[in-house]
């Protein structure tokens, strides 16, 4: 007895192959219906997102938000998309699921432990679980539909820098096999860390000594997700962007006074965002730009997203 084997058979096996391949559901014959493909909006060359930890986890009447009602909180606010900044406390399922339901896209993954589990500690037993880490966050992102994970390297305190720059870049380069196969930059943050600049020193300093930390790594899956607050009290921000140019893949937001010495809302303060908008516009920049600041409900996101369209000069 023979069967005719039909195209849309072969294509519907093929996709159902692929699926358990993949982890995800499989899609019976019958099922008809298209999975969920979220994408942003991509109104302007920059797309404006926040922090997942920004938007309230409770409702109006004290109720539990679930993730994808967070997501959607954003979404309402006018921001592109969300930055998963608590990616520890989520699996790749629960991440997918959320975007899936909410119809928000979230383009990157953050876990916060990585102050704790430093890839500069002394300690082996601590790098090896930031580096557990690390690939958790790949994976989440991965799974929502990202294209990178923030990570804090690390602390200057952790020991001298040619050691601790050494002991880093051996762990972090065992996650640059996943990071590529699932299409994810590990992206380093500018902290108050004491790596890379002189905590003590004045506002004239330079991002070279991060720019060569990113070149240690000779890899297109490493780069950075530079905030543009965190070190104007050491160096100009237009500055340190022309010398990040592509290596600077995302950016975070937030403002800072220098005559107050104090962190501030977007747009306050004394950081000279015209020179902010000329580097970008130099080194060609377009892509994701995060809100890191104080949130709250949807009021107080639509003022974070308005404030960062102002700086930005952006609809």
């Amino acid at each position: 007895m023979t069967s005719e084997i039909t195209r849309r058979g072969v294509l519907l096996s093929g996709a159902v192959a692929s699926a358990a391949m993949l982890g995800a559901s499989t899609v019976s014959a019958q099922e008809s219906d298209d999975p969920v493909i979220v994408l942003p909006t991509m109104k302007n060359r920059y797309l404006l997102s926040c922090k997942l930890g920004m938007i309230t986890k409770k409702g109006p009447g004290g109720e539990e938000l679930s993730l994808a009602d967070r997501l959607t909180l954003a979404k309402q606010a006018g921001f592109d998309g969300v930055d998963l900044d608590e990616a520890g406390n989520f699996t790749p399922e629960q991440a997918r699921a959320a975007v899936a339901e909410s119809g928000v896209f979230v383009h990157n993954a953050i876990n916060h432990d990585h102050w704790k589990k430093r890839f500069t500690s002394a300690n082996e037993a601590d790098r090896k679980q930031a580096l557990k880490n690390l690939e958790h966050c790949i994976r989440v992102s991965h799974a929502a539909g990202g294209s990178g994970v923030l990570i804090v390297v690390g602390s200057g305190n952790d020991g001298p820098e040619d050691v601790i720059v050494e002991r880093s870049i051996a762990a972090i380069k065992k996650a640059i096999p996943l990071a590529a196969a699932l299409g994810q930059r590990i992206l380093f943050e500018n902290v108050w860390s004491k790596m890379f600049y002189d905590h003590d020193a004045g506002p004239e300093q330079s991002a070279d000594r991060w720019a060569a930390f990113v070149d240690a790594f000779d890899s297109p899956w490493v780069g950075m997700y530079h905030d543009i607050g965190n070190h104007w009290k050491y160096g100009n921000p237009g500055d340190w962007i022309r010398t990040f140019g592509p290596r600077a893949v995302k950016f975070d937001m937030k403002g800072f006074s220098r005559a107050k010495n104090a962190w501030a809302d977007i747009g306050e303060g004394d950081l000279p965002w015209d020179d902010v908008r000329k580097a970008l516009d130099e080194v060609g920049f377009t892509g994701w730009f995060t809100a890191e600041t104080g949130g709250g409900g949807l009021d107080r996101l639509k003022t974070v997203r308005q404030q960062m369209a102002q700086v930005l000069g952006v609809g």
